[in-house]
């Protein structure tokens, strides 16, 4: 592997979107090439800084509110005659038809023609659709037992309880009013609910119910998937302002660091950069099992010699005398 090829697979590698035996050629590779692996803490050092910088999210409720609003002034504005639209398009291409040639303009009147009839039989049919709609509207308007609003009509979660010894929790959420929905924890209704407040509410106990219950479904081995829960306990970790639910989502992504390089790149954040020693502490014991990595050595490293908590460079230092050889 030369030099250009091992550049482009750190850049892959940073960003957990590298499969495991271009990974391995990765790492023969960087063991010996001096530059490659400074090209790589570099780049590790950037990604770093730049997730420190969280990009701010709207709020769930007021990406609803502006959906609605849009809709009802697209609902509001008049339609057009196709005579009318056929109209305003020649009117809009008569600057272009001058220049044009006689053939080109033939061609251009003619697709104007197709397209404003082909609109006005779309708007018959739009028209006629909106009209069922509104027909059968208030038959539809309760909502099924046990169904749930899609996640863009949700403004927050309100509260999260689980029943005393069993596996059941309920979830309340507000939507143009209050809603509740009751389901077990393996109900992906249910997870999505949980995992959508452990980002957007409001309330640091919400927050902390669901990350907890999140948490604890990853340690039991339950489904965990990178793209759903692990996702969002990852969120928890990097964002959340309270240092009792990012411990909680520290705990739920423990069983993944070895497997996943997301994971493993977001406790390697909260050990640089968290401003809990505790949740640092913790980072560095949870990383015990791929101490050996090269991105792990070189984090604790940096931390063992430049961090301004004396324990957290003395914890540092022992993990590296403890695991003396790289992977």
């Amino acid at each position: 592997m030369n030099c250009e090829i091992a550049h482009e697979r750190i850049m892959a590698a940073a960003y957990g979107e590298l499969a495991d035996e271009q990974r391995d050629e990765l790492q023969r590779h960087l063991s010996g090439c001096a530059g490659c692996v400074q090209e790589r803490e570099q780049l590790l050092k950037l990604k770093a800084l730049m997730d420190l910088d969280p990009v701010a999210e709207p709020e769930a409720n007021l990406i609803a509110r502006s959906r609605l609003r849009l809709e009802a002034a697209l609902d509001a504005l008049p339609s057009l005659r196709w005579i009318d639209r056929l109209g305003q398009r020649l009117r809009n291409s008569f600057a272009g038809l001058l220049a044009a040639p006689v053939a080109a303009s033939l061609l251009l009147i003619a697709g104007a023609g197709a397209g404003s009839i082909g609109g006005y039989r779309l708007a018959a049919v739009r028209a006629a659709h909106q009209a069922q709609t509104a027909q059968a509207q208030p038959e539809q308007s309760a909502m099924a037992p046990g169904a749930v609003a899609a996640p863009a009509e949700i403004a927050n979660i309100s509260s999260i309880i689980q029943q005393p010894n069993s596996h059941r929790v309920e979830v309340r959420y507000n939507q143009m009013v209050p809603e509740r929905v009751e389901g077990s924890l393996d109900d992906p209704a249910i997870r999505r609910l949980l995992m959508l407040a452990s980002d957007k509410s409001s309330s640091t106990g919400v927050r902390n119910d669901s990350v907890g219950l999140l948490a604890s479904e990853c340690k039991a081995g339950h489904s965990c998937k990178a793209a759903g829960i692990r996702d969002a306990l990852m969120t928890a970790l990097r964002y959340d302002q309270n240092a009792g639910v990012r411990a909680k989502a520290l705990e739920g992504l423990e069983p993944y660091v070895a497997e996943d390089m997301r994971v493993r790149d977001a406790v390697l954040q909260a050990l640089m950069s968290d401003a809990d020693p505790a949740i640092r502490t913790s980072a560095i014991n949870i990383l015990e099992p791929v101490e050996a990595d090269t991105s792990v050595r070189q984090v604790l490293h940096s931390v063992a010699n430049t961090d301004r908590n004396p324990y957290i460079r003395t914890v540092s230092r022992q993990v590296l005398e403890n695991e003396p050889e790289i992977q």
